[in-house]
């Protein structure tokens, strides 16, 4: 070997043996930002359908479950709707699960795959009419799947963002899983006001209720690319220092034993905004058209113009509550709600468009506080090692009881206890019973999480 060559060979092994730059890395800021909009955007494509659900469960109870009282067949389709929201808590164990030993980033992908297969394939089922019995059956299982689905999404997406966040701005950045949720719900209201718009109520009601379902895949299979190539290491890079020893406990018994208390509050916390929620921008839409008698092209874009004010105001809420802590702006929202929603029912059943979209607007500004708030102030309650099981156990069983079962109630109360403005009595009661909770909740606005 020559002396050149030789040279040539040392400078070669020299350069291989230094650091060498890495210019794929990308900025902290923009991973941060990035993160954000991966963890937020999945709730989008959740409350989508469940939104879409809702607004075309007339539809779906016809075909579903054909009967000569069209009360019936709207209480089975709502009945449907509920069930969905009690497999909820086992999504919220298999998830959570998944969050706390495996990491967010799995959590987020399976969520986000399985309700992207679940919500197309509703858009494809056959009717009663051309299937039997088969067809309930098979709406009965998609929606079990979507229960399921939704079980792990939105409490791990909470999780992801708060703990990404800045702890200065964790309420803001923490509002984006309510801000994905209302999106959801907007698109929903948005999307069913152009099909009733565009479509007869024979072609709605035969064939037009599917395409909302149909449009899904294209927003789910965007969000599971976008999570795809979501990095958690930013996050575990911030707790690295924080984070207690690992537990050799499974996530249930650890959540179980170390925050049984603080899940029992978490629960009766989240019942208020769970029935008000899907009350107002689940139900009312019905409600406005098979009770009030708006057409329902004009119920939706009410709807859609209140859901607008929500987004809107969901980022504002969450930063108010940086500013003045979180139990502040929970007992003001939560409060509201207890002493307005008998009087707003009562101003919706007046049956005038404007005063029946100033009601809905108020409500949509309150729940937006509620829901901006809540996931945050719950993320502070629990520790690291056991934080998406307990949280998406006491989150769930909450939807479970007081949310799933929201537009059924309601129903029951205004067409069979003949209580038009019902539904606002019960939305104050189960408020009434957060608003204790969180006058019993420490406020950790600011602290570091462990």
């Amino acid at each position: 070997m020559t002396s050149s060559n030789l040279g040539k060979d040392l400078r070669l092994a020299d350069q291989l043996a230094s650091p060498q730059p890495q210019f794929t890395a990308e900025p902290p800021q923009l991973s941060r930002r990035r993160a954000i909009v991966a963890g937020a955007i999945g709730n989008l494509l959740e409350w989508y359908d469940f939104a879409a659900y809702g607004y075309f469960s007339t539809a779906i109870g016809l075909n579903f479950f054909p009967s000569d009282n069209h009360t019936t067949s709207l209480l089975s389709a709502f009945a449907v709707f509920a069930a969905a929201f009690f497999v909820r808590p086992i999504g919220g164990v298999v998830f959570g699960h998944v969050g706390d030993r495996y990491g967010r980033k799995p959590a987020l992908l399976l969520s986000a795959g399985l309700m992207t297969v679940s919500t197309f394939a509703m858009g494809c089922l056959p009717t009663y009419e051309t299937a039997g019995l088969l067809a309930p059956i098979l709406l009965v299982a998609l929606r079990l799947c979507q229960g399921l689905s939704v079980g792990g999404e939105y409490t791990s997406a909470a999780i992801f963002l708060a703990e990404a966040a800045d702890p200065r701005r964790r309420g803001l950045t923490g509002s984006f899983a309510g801000i994905g949720a209302a999106s959801g719900i907007l698109m929903g209201s948005i999307v069913g006001a152009v099909v009733t718009g565009l479509l007869t109520p024979d072609e709605v009601r035969e064939w037009g209720w599917r395409l909302p379902f149909l449009f899904g895949i294209g927003l789910g299979g965007f969000i599971f690319v976008l999570r795809r190539y979501l990095s958690e290491q930013q996050v575990d890079e911030t707790f690295a220092e924080d984070r207690a020893p690992k537990d050799d406990r499974s996530p249930l018994r650890t959540a179980i034993e170390n925050d049984g208390s603080a899940m029992v509050r978490a629960f009766a916390m989240i019942l208020g905004l769970a029935v008000s929620n899907y009350v107002v921008f689940v139900y009312l839409a019905t409600y406005l058209h098979t009770v009030i008698g708006l057409s329902q092209s004009t119920a939706l874009l009410i709807n859609s113009i209140a859901m607008a004010v929500t987004t809107i105001c969901l980022p504002v809420m969450g930063a108010l509550s940086d500013r003045f802590g979180r139990n502040r702006v929970l007992v003001v929202t939560v409060s509201n709600l207890v002493l307005l929603s008998w009087p707003l029912f009562l101003l919706l059943g007046g049956g005038q468009p404007v005063p029946i979209l100033f009601g809905q607007i108020v409500f949509a500004v309150l729940v937006a506080g509620y829901g901006a708030v809540i996931p945050v102030a719950l993320v502070e309650m629990f520790g690291h090692g056991s934080r998406c099981t307990a949280l998406a156990i006491s989150y769930n069983a909450a939807m479970a009881l007081a949310g799933g079962t929201a537009p059924m109630v309601a129903t029951w109360i205004v067409h069979r206890l003949q209580i038009s403005a019902g539904p606002g009595l019960y939305i104050a009661v189960l408020a009434l019973v957060s608003l204790a909770a969180v006058l019993t909740m420490r406020d950790k606005t600011g602290s570091t999480l462990t």
